[in-house]
């Protein structure tokens, strides 16, 4: 998969990151409608994952990073016992408009915004995202930085080019009659798995 960088990690170390700023992020995450999953490791996902999919009769899954993480992909495998799961980039551009559930990475979490930046600079990465109308995300428990400006100041080092993001909750709207609406433009559900030590 086309990515940013391979090499997030490296920046990621350069004191940007701290354990400390773990409880801004879950707060923050959390008022933006953020549904998150503190899960000691991969595995401990599945059956979380596998709920899901049985509360919204879920039938299909476009998942992006298996190529890169041999646990992710077994999740993955292990899923495909409830429903299918396209991770193939073809097979996910032509699905991704129609599955049920996107599942993605998180490079780190933003403690100020309750926001993750995730590298979608291929387009299955992108679409994982933005089209189906439940997005898992996972991400690196320990990978928080504090700032917006942090957060940016990585981007600085990192980048050279593509596409990242920053997402900080389902997708929503007040535009009709200032109600709040979620799911309008995208995702209704945003679920964040923090894995502690993730790879």
């Amino acid at each position: 998969m086309r990515r940013v960088s391979h090499e997030w990690q490296k920046y990621l170390q350069k004191g940007f990151i701290d354990k400390k700023y773990w409880d801004g992020f879950k707060e923050n995450a959390q008022a933006a409608s953020v549904e998150l999953k503190e899960v000691k490791s991969y595995e401990d996902a599945i059956p979380v994952i596998e709920g899901i999919i049985e509360d919204v009769k879920a039938s299909s899954i476009a998942a992006v990073g298996g190529d890169e993480s041999e646990k992710l992909n077994n999740i993955y495998k292990n899923l495909e016992q409830n429903c299918k799961v396209y991770t193939d980039k073809f097979d996910i551009a032509k699905n991704a408009p129609t599955v049920d559930i996107g599942i993605s990475v998180a490079e780190f979490g933003v403690s100020e915004t309750g926001s993750v930046c995730v590298d979608n600079y291929s387009y299955e990465a992108r679409v994982t995202t933005m089209l189906p109308p439940i997005n898992i995300v996972f991400m690196n428990k320990n990978n928080v930085v504090n700032t917006m400006t942090d957060a940016f100041a990585i981007l600085e080092n990192v980048f050279d080019k593509g596409y990242t993001g920053f997402v900080t909750g389902p997708s929503r709207t007040s535009d009709i009659e200032r109600v709040l609406t979620l799911g309008v433009h995208g995702p209704s559900r945003l679920i964040l798995f923090a894995v502690d030590g993730m790879e």
